[in-house]
């Protein structure tokens, strides 16, 4: 079984849709799985989010076009992703009163703000981001 088989199986077993290159350390070295992830991005199976984060992906049965593969979209993978980090981060003011039961409106967009005013790395799932690129 070859590395980039090890991590394939990995990541269609995980219940995580994020993933940091750091979980496949028991698999290979830091290259190697730098390596397969690449080929992995390259045949859909995971599309990278940010610089050593990669989501789960799946094919838009009515568009084709690669998207996460999460139950809650691009805004569940952006705050996974964070959690991932272990970056503390606040919602807008609309999802969090939809949250909290406040409102049932359900917003069209959540902007996620680190707390960190130093965190500075771009997370970016389509047209959804973390610190965009000025």
């Amino acid at each position: 079984m070859t590395i980039q088989d090890r991590i394939k199986a990995r990541v269609k077993r995980s219940k995580r849709s994020v993933f940091i290159r750091s979980d496949f350390k028991d698999i290979a070295d830091y290259d190697q799985v730098g390596r397969a992830l690449r080929r992995l991005t390259r045949n859909g199976l995971l599309m990278k989010i940010g610089y050593g984060l990669y989501a789960r992906a799946r094919t838009n049965r009515i568009t084709g076009k690669l998207m996460p593969d999460n139950a809650a979209g691009a805004d569940g993978v952006l705050i996974e992703a964070m959690q991932r980090l272990g970056v503390e981060f606040k919602l807008d003011v609309l999802s969090n009163k939809y949250l909290s039961g406040q409102s049932t409106q359900l917003p069209a967009k959540v902007k996620i703000t680190p707390l960190d005013p130093r965190f500075t790395r771009r997370i970016a799932v389509g047209k959804r981001y973390i610190n965009k690129a000025q």
